[in-house]
């Protein structure tokens, strides 16, 4: 087992504020999968209000180019019923949604990808621009050595955009999981095993409430950042086992950490 105590730490909404790329990535993707079926005028370029509110929910990439789609589509539950409505029945209208296009979720992680890829070849400072740290997160996690203790990033996004986007902010993890590593609990599982595990860091309520019911997991320190993409009502009333992590508290050894 390795010595060095490991914090893990999800991407994006925690390291980063990728807001921008994943619409414009997102609306790539879409439109290359309708081949040119809709204009790129019919969505637009400036990030909608709705995928901001509706991202929180989105746990996979591939979804953020169903989601597109679906604002796309005048139809769609999301245009019938409102953005609420669809957020409150996120599961359902997304699945449904998924059966409405005859998609399937390898085949939009696979457009989302390469879509990304194209833009790293053909410009890649315009790619990485669209990103934008958190700068009080690359400022601690810089300092984190001093306190004899690793980190690891742990992404639904791909691994190697992950590493070329910590290079660009230069930040050097110890481990990068993407998604081809699978599941967050599966891989913190096979880490809990190997190394000490100091906690972990994420911005998606629901992903924590399944870490901490994850055999093996459930004494694992699970943190909410604030700073992320939550939900309203995210921060209340949380299980044992997930602590809210402020910008403050984050900012602070981790002796004082709550």
């Amino acid at each position: 087992m390795d010595k060095t105590p490991l914090l893990i730490f999800d991407f994006d909404g925690v390291i980063v504020d990728g807001m921008n790329e994943y619409w414009w990535s997102s609306r790539e993707a879409c439109l290359r999968l309708l081949n040119n079926r809709h204009s790129s005028a019919d969505l637009p370029k400036e990030v909608p209000i709705a995928f901001k509110q509706i991202r929180p929910c989105i746990q996979h990439g591939w979804e953020m180019v169903l989601l597109a789609a679906e604002l796309l589509r005048p139809d769609s539950s999301l245009k019938v019923q409102g953005t609420q409505m669809f957020i409150s029945n996120y599961s359902f209208f997304h699945k449904e949604a998924l059966k409405f296009w005859g998609w399937e979720p390898n085949q939009l992680q696979t457009a989302l990808d390469e879509v990304r890829e194209n833009a790293i070849q053909q410009n890649q400072s315009h790619w990485l621009n669209l990103h934008k740290p958190f700068p009080h997160v690359v400022q601690r996690l810089k300092k984190l050595p001093a306190e004899n203790v690793a980190y690891a990033v742990l992404t639904t996004k791909g691994t190697e955009f992950t590493k070329k986007l910590m290079q660009s902010f230069d930040l050097a993890p110890q481990m990068i999981y993407g998604h081809e590593s699978g599941s967050k609990s599966k891989v913190l599982s096979s880490l809990s095993k190997q190394t000490q595990l100091l906690g972990f860091v994420e911005d998606r309520r629901k992903t924590l409430e399944k870490i901490i019911s994850t055999k093996g997991l459930t004494s694992l320190p699970c943190y909410l950042a604030t700073w992320g993409y939550l939900k309203p009502g995210d921060t209340k009333a949380l299980p044992e086992g997930i602590r809210l992590l402020n910008s403050e508290n984050f900012s602070s050894p981790l002796a004082r950490w709550p």
